[in-house]
């Protein structure tokens, strides 16, 4: 069991030694949690990840994705589906705009 902020997430790593689960099972099980906790968890896979990156240029892309993150949560923007966004941007650059 570990803690993620202040959501309990209990998985059986007890599995995991001696590598007798695959990540399809691993996978599975995460995907059979709550949305919050996916989410946190995603949050901490992602800041877990060692990028090779400027860190003024990450500084200004952490501070846009809170800046759009605070959009969505004050209701300033609406948020839309990652096909229908993609449908979207294809309608626009086949119209040539």
């Amino acid at each position: 069991m570990f803690w993620i902020s202040t959501v309990t997430i209990s998985l059986d790593f007890s599995i995991l030694r001696g590598a007798m689960r695959s990540i399809e099972q691993l996978t599975e099980e995460i995907l059979s949690l709550p949305n919050e906790s996916r989410a946190l968890l995603a949050d901490k896979l992602v800041e877990s990840l060692e990028f090779d990156t400027d860190s003024a240029i990450q500084a200004v892309w952490i501070t846009e994705a809170k800046r759009r993150r605070d959009e969505v949560r004050d209701g300033a923007v609406q948020p839309i589906a990652g096909e229908e966004a993609l449908a979207q941007v294809r309608r626009l650059i086949l119209s040539g705009k």
